[in-house]
């Protein structure tokens, strides 16, 4: 799980913004105006690109970032 945060997209970013917040998928999904498949895509790719092995881990990981990403 050591990935910069920078190989994170803008869309990628804005999900995760709201992954910190506590969001579920769908809350993710109205608020960005996205389908919540593509929701479920962002949050793959962000598993890939970090390591995680889960959405809690993902959380962690997240959490750990400064907290303008």
């Amino acid at each position: 799980m050591s990935p910069s945060a920078d190989a994170i997209t803008p869309a990628e970013a804005r999900v995760l913004a709201h992954l910190r917040r506590g969001c579920s998928n769908q809350g993710i999904a109205t608020a960005l105006v996205l389908s919540p498949r593509t929701v479920e895509s962002h949050i793959s790719n962000l598993l890939a690109k970090t390591g995680c092995g889960s959405r809690v881990q993902l959380l962690l990981w997240a959490l750990e970032l400064p907290s303008e990403r």
